[in-house]
């Protein structure tokens, strides 16, 4: 093999093998000798490849960790399976994805060839992810775009809807992207409101490069991880639960998941007493429904109010279907 390009990324394809490569071995799969091999090895150790070489009659080499991350070859499988969990990851703001991850799949979906692609799109579009809390979404698409625009220090253009349904075009100077609470949100500057804002990811749409530089403005937080914070914290509690709950204490904290803001006492070995907090009626209804098991309220009474109109609304929903 004369061609030195090719047989540098021929022989990297086997050295991210996990084992150890005789240099007979990886001579004659390259059909070079093993002097070729030799110089090879000192060319992908100029590039940063840590390839470490081990005694012996033989002697071999193999991939191991460096001081740094070098480029990674991968084969139609690999790619694909990285693909499909980056965005499955940075489509549902998983705790702990974090924006290097969006940014992982943009460069990847950048060179990934057209038949991985469809791969990657047919893998897609027939699963469904189980959804947790309120189900909010984002496309891993308008993500990579964002973390382009980020990196890039490139004005952005898209439609945004309130949480008051109203609708309208946004132009930002977009500073940073934050997980935070299973959700993804734009922490930028609002061209039209000459201001700071914060953007729920998954109520934006159509988000568009437009191609012009910006200088980055000075924040008014310590970080936008700071900044998102100060946004979403909320007033304090203005419901208080009290309910009898129709199953054992230990299962009931259980299904709570720790939830810091609830008590529970038991009351005997089948029933206990619930005690929770929340800013909103539509939060403590879901909580005491999924919790799996019949209960009673006796406060707020707000709450009987709430429960009857869901009960009315899941009835005729089934009505319905009949």
């Amino acid at each position: 093999m004369t061609d030195t390009p090719a047989r540098l990324l021929n022989l990297l394809s086997l050295l991210q093998t996990p084992r150890e490569w005789p240099g007979s071995e990886l001579a004659d799969r390259l059909r070079v000798s093993a002097r070729t091999i030799r110089r090879d090895i000192d060319r992908l150790r100029a590039l940063g490849y840590p390839v470490e070489a081990t005694m012996g009659a033989v002697g071999g080499y193999r991939l191991v960790a460096g001081t740094a991350m070098p480029p990674l070859l991968l084969d139609d499988e690999e790619a694909v399976a990285i693909a499909v969990g980056l965005r499955a990851g940075a489509g549902h703001a998983v705790v702990g994805i974090e924006e290097a991850s969006v940014r992982a799949l943009g460069k990847l979906l950048q060179v990934l060839p057209g038949r991985l692609r469809h791969r990657v799109g047919a893998l897609n579009a027939a699963t469904v992810p189980l959804l947790t809390g309120d189900g909010a979404t984002v496309e891993p698409e308008d993500l990579t775009v964002l973390a382009g625009a980020v990196t890039a220090r490139e004005r952005l253009r898209f439609d945004y809807r309130a949480g008051d349904g109203a609708e309208t075009r946004r132009q930002v100077e977009p500073e940073r992207l934050v997980s935070a609470g299973r959700r993804w949100y734009l922490v930028g500057f609002d061209l039209d409101r000459d201001d700071w804002r914060l953007f729920r990811v998954d109520r934006l749409s159509r988000p568009f490069a437009t191609g012009v530089r910006f200088t980055p403005r000075r924040l008014p937080a310590e970080d936008a991880a700071a900044y998102v914070a100060s946004k979403l914290r909320r007033p304090a509690p203005v419901y208080t639960v009290d309910a009898t709950l129709h199953a054992p204490a230990a299962e009931v904290r259980r299904r709570l998941h720790g939830a810091t803001d609830s008590s529970v006492e038991p009351i005997d070995a089948d029933t206990c007493r619930l005690h929770s907090r929340a800013d909103s009626l539509e939060w403590l209804s879901m909580r005491l429904l999924m919790l799996g098991c019949e209960f009673e309220v006796h406060e707020p009474p707000e709450l009987h109010a709430h429960l009857r109109a869901l009960a009315a609304r899941a009835n005729r929903a089934a009505d319905s279907g009949s």
